[in-house]
């Protein structure tokens, strides 16, 4: 592993719970050192109702400027950017799963392959996978646009060009076909499956979060005169027809088509209710092994589903 700004103390702030422990995120946000990072970020930060230095997180210019703040100064990634609308990750959350991933594959190997499925416009998973831990990366997505963003990204940091390809998935009904080629292996694949059905429930659900962050700052409500997702997500990030299990339902079946050529397939699961059924088909499309792994950011739990048939 690298060791890139290891564990850099904020203002001893308490260490929030629930992080993986090589988490970098795990002391909260050190504004005025992200700030010093990303100057762009200094007109969003400002003292929240308990006196602390925040963003208003229901903002989404506010958390993308975070979010390429982060990456600047822990993982020497710059100028990232995604286009107006596009899905926005949270940087603790996302690194976190690719700890929990390092962890699954073992001991330090070399030469570790992960395919992110979905990587989106953000391309995050494999950016964090490349500069924690120096792996070898395929993206893959149905946009076009989105690995566009991507490849820019790529452009703009040189260090990332001989580690992170991208690969157009030409049928939106497939996950690993036409991205797996021949005669090609990988050691673990990601994917954060839209969770929605419809942009109607992505919308509704964006207002419940809004609702709650509103709450947190010690209003009632928030303003709903122009609903926005203020973690972005357009089209097939957010939401797809059948929502999470229907995503999960294919991603599992079709992993069985390529068993021998990944060694793990995950996926994370937002919906609690989504792990049971989904254990119950790994099992009877003959996997060996299967792993559920809790997640906590915050008060926010969420999971990763791993299975192997080798």
């Amino acid at each position: 592993m690298s060791s890139l700004h290891r564990s850099e103390k904020s203002q001893a702030k308490p260490v929030r719970k629930g992080l993986h422990p090589r988490n970098l995120h795990n002391q909260g946000y050190d504004f005025p050192a992200l700030v010093k990072s990303h100057p762009a970020l200094a007109p969003h930060v400002k003292p929240n109702a308990h006196g602390d230095l925040s963003i208003d997180f229901a903002d989404p210019l506010a958390v993308r400027v975070l979010n390429a703040a982060l990456l600047t100064r822990y993982y020497n990634i710059v100028d990232w950017d995604i286009p107006e609308g596009a899905l926005c990750p949270p940087i603790p959350g996302r690194a976190d799963y690719i700890h929990y991933m390092a962890d699954l594959l073992g001991p330090e190997q070399p030469s570790i392959r992960l395919l992110d499925i979905g990587t989106g416009a953000n391309g995050i998973y494999p950016l964090l996978a490349c500069q924690i831990y120096g792996w070898q990366c395929v993206g893959s997505d149905i946009n076009t646009q989105s690995l566009e963003n991507v490849a820019t990204i790529i452009a703009n940091n040189p260090t990332l060009k001989e580690r992170f390809t991208l690969r157009t998935q030409p049928d939106k009904n497939h996950m690993f076909e036409g991205i797996i080629q021949a005669g090609e292996f990988f050691d673990v694949s990601v994917c954060n499956p839209p969770f929605h059905a419809s942009p109607e429930e992505a919308l509704k659900g964006s207002q419940l979060k809004r609702n709650n962050l509103a709450r947190s700052r010690g209003e009632q409500k928030a303003k709903t005169e122009s609903p926005t997702l203020n973690f972005g997500g357009l089209g097939a990030e957010l939401w797809c027809k059948g929502g999470e299990q229907l995503f999960l339902k294919k991603l599992i079946r079709e992993s069985q088509v390529y068993s021998t050529q990944c060694r793990w397939f995950t996926s994370l699961v937002s919906k609690a209710d989504n792990v049971k059924p989904a254990k119950k088909l790994i099992r009877k499309l003959g996997a060996v092994d299967i792993r559920e792994i809790e997640m906590k950011q915050g008060n926010k739990i969420t999971r990763v589903l791993a299975w192997t048939f080798l």
